[in-house]
């Protein structure tokens, strides 16, 4: 699953060659492709002016400082998932998010240190965007975001419902501003290593397109998505028909 999210979030900082598809082809997921691709070129600007330059600097962090921070970071998040995983009648998942928040807040000094994984408990996240998939909701259209990248309707729908929990609430701006930052930072240096796979891509913006659909539903069928059945009775029919014929011409 986090290889999909890391593919995914490169839509956001990554530059790379693109081409515009066929206007004879139009994806019915992506209504508003010439605004989604509009965005995508905005994202590529700010990431060349601003986020990689920022993330260049951040990472003269020394790296355990840094991913300390980031675990505090990631463990704001286990109530929301708690609260995602009962919804979703996930009643063990949701007991390893509390767990895991419990351990890591107090023995783990506010999230600083992972001490829930090598305990056993791993991380059981899910949103409330997921959550309203698995109940039925419909996705709606696929939209590139600015600065936060490719998403669907019910994905980001969900993000205010997932604020709601603590601790979001009791957090100043100041330290709302620093967690997505420091998020944000981390991401962008470890998106590094999938620079070369996207700038290979004929086109980009389809590409993280298509990655971004299977990680939703990889995160909403918890790794087992629907397979899509293949209708060959076309094709049957065509070879039956070959078949027949040269079987007459012999």
């Amino acid at each position: 699953m986090k290889k999909y999210g890391l593919l995914l979030l490169v839509s956001v900082f990554m530059a790379g060659c693109s081409s515009t598809p066929d206007d004879s082809y139009a994806d019915p997921r992506d209504p508003f492709e010439d605004f989604n691709r509009d965005m995508w070129e905005f994202n590529r600007d700010v990431d060349k002016a601003v986020i990689k330059p920022a993330a260049e600097t951040y990472e003269y962090v020394p790296q355990p400082i840094r991913t300390s921070l980031y675990q505090a970071v990631e463990n704001l998040e286990e109530p929301s998932s708690f609260v995602n995983n009962l919804l979703q009648w996930k009643i063990a998942d949701a007991g390893i998010s509390l767990g895991r928040f419990v351990v890591n807040s107090t023995v783990g000094l506010v999230g600083l240190f992972d001490v829930a994984t090598p305990m056993g408990l791993t991380k059981r996240e899910e949103s409330f965007g997921q959550t309203l998939a698995v109940w039925g909701v419909p996705e709606g259209p696929y939209l590139m975001l600015p600065l936060m990248g490719p998403t669907v309707v019910v994905d980001r729908g969900g993000d205010y419902a997932d604020g709601q929990y603590f601790p979001y609430p009791s957090l100043s701006w100041p330290i709302d501003i620093a967690r997505y930052a420091i998020k944000g930072l981390e991401m962008r240096l470890r998106l590094r290593e999938q620079e070369r796979v996207l700038e290979n891509s004929l086109d980009p913006y389809s590409f993280v397109k298509d990655v971004y659909y299977q990680r939703w539903q990889d995160q909403v069928f918890d790794g087992n998505p629907p397979q899509e059945e293949e209708n060959f009775d076309e094709w049957d029919d065509e070879f039956d028909d070959t078949d027949d014929s040269e079987t007459e011409s012999y």
